[in-house]
């Protein structure tokens, strides 16, 4: 199971007692907002891309939208997501699950300016009911994100 993958990962840092489980599913970002009680923005959505060949994820808040002209400028292609069984088998985890954490090495993580808003925000841990509140050092740290990206819109305030 997924949820154990990520469990395991986080025992190593004596934190897998911080991963929250809910009775009901936390697959989206709104049932995800629900569930953990806090705005649908603070919700660290992972999503999965190809570029050449090559999973990455992009984690970015709840209410952010990938911004295509800014994905092609930083991947130097268009934005290609991973097919439903493509992310399970590329990624580890199942989509409504997806996480930065426990995930193949080879799988490279980008975080999205759109999350240093929030002092904390909650990513998914493995499974479609769970979720871990995390601070952005953490994020950082736990992710083992290669970099900071600006690829997201929808969120600025204007």
């Amino acid at each position: 199971m997924s949820i154990e993958i990520v469990r395991n990962y986080f025992r190593t840092y004596g934190m897998e007692d911080r991963i929250r489980e809910f009775d009901t599913s936390s697959a989206t970002v709104e049932l995800a907002a629900q569930a953990v009680g806090v705005e649908p923005a603070r919700i660290a959505k992972t999503l999965s891309f190809k570029v050449e060949e090559r999973p990455i994820l992009i984690v970015a808040a709840g209410d952010a939208k990938v911004d295509n002209a800014k994905y092609k400028s930083i991947f130097h292609k268009k934005a290609q997501m991973l097919k439903g069984e493509e992310v399970t088998e590329l990624i580890g985890h199942a989509i409504g699950g997806v996480c930065p954490f426990g995930i193949p090495d080879s799988v490279g993580v980008y975080l999205d300016e759109s999350l240093r808003r929030f002092e904390t925000v909650f990513p998914a841990a493995g499974s479609a009911n769970s979720a871990i509140e995390l601070n952005l050092e953490e994020l950082e740290k736990y992710s083992h994100a290669k970099e900071w990206v600006d690829i997201c819109k929808g969120w600025q305030e204007s």
